[in-house]
């Protein structure tokens, strides 16, 4: 298992993920996690390829306890963990899927092996350029992989997408990435 990743500006909340080998595990872990702290569940499912996922914001000091006994369980196979402190709000919102945008002049796509990772790589796109973050799709349906889909001028799009690749490209964890100029109407819809 790779140590949490820890990354972060003056900016929103903090974010938590636990990811597990087991789905019992998995539920056990999210029940800890939310009983601990007043924490909010964004995920909290079975994923691709059989595993458990627990996704979860608030105040840092709350996610940090949260994840501290969300660890704690004896037999359980815990995969990866992630604490991003002061996330970008956008991340859980393209997590939830209650992003909206009414015009896109480009489209970067990019796409990770890992689900944290990916998370760390959508805050740092939005850090890096001004884009808006469309969605963030993780390793449901997609054998444990995870993207996100942002939007913006051609340029600073661009600046998002090679930043967070870079991130990934640094552990190596970098499925693809794609910026799409101007794209077609009837792709947009699938986009967000």
């Amino acid at each position: 298992m790779r140590p949490s990743v820890e990354m972060g500006s003056p900016r929103g909340p903090a974010l938590g993920m636990l990811e597990w080998r087991g789905i019992a595990d998995g539920f056990e872990a999210a029940d800890r996690v939310a009983k601990e702290a007043p924490v909010e569940l964004l995920l909290c499912q079975p994923v691709s390829p059989g595993k458990f996922v627990v996704l979860f914001s608030g105040e840092v000091s709350d996610v940090t306890s949260s994840l501290r006994v969300g660890r704690e369980s004896e037999g359980a196979e815990l995969i990866d963990q992630l604490l991003l402190p002061q996330a970008d709000p956008s991340v859980a919102e393209a997590v939830r899927g209650t992003r909206d945008v009414a015009e896109m002049d480009a489209v970067g796509v990019v796409e990770s092996h890992v689900v944290a990772s990916l998370l760390v790589a959508a805050d740092v796109a939005v850090k890096t350029a001004e884009v808006e973050l469309l969605r963030i799709r993780l390793a449901m349906g997609l054998g444990g992989k995870a993207f996100v889909t942002l939007t913006g001028e051609v340029s600073q799009v661009r600046a998002a997408v090679n930043a967070a690749a870079g991130f990934l490209d640094a552990q190596g964890l970098r499925a693809g990435q794609a910026v799409i100029p101007q794209p077609h109407p009837q792709l947009e819809g699938f986009l967000r």
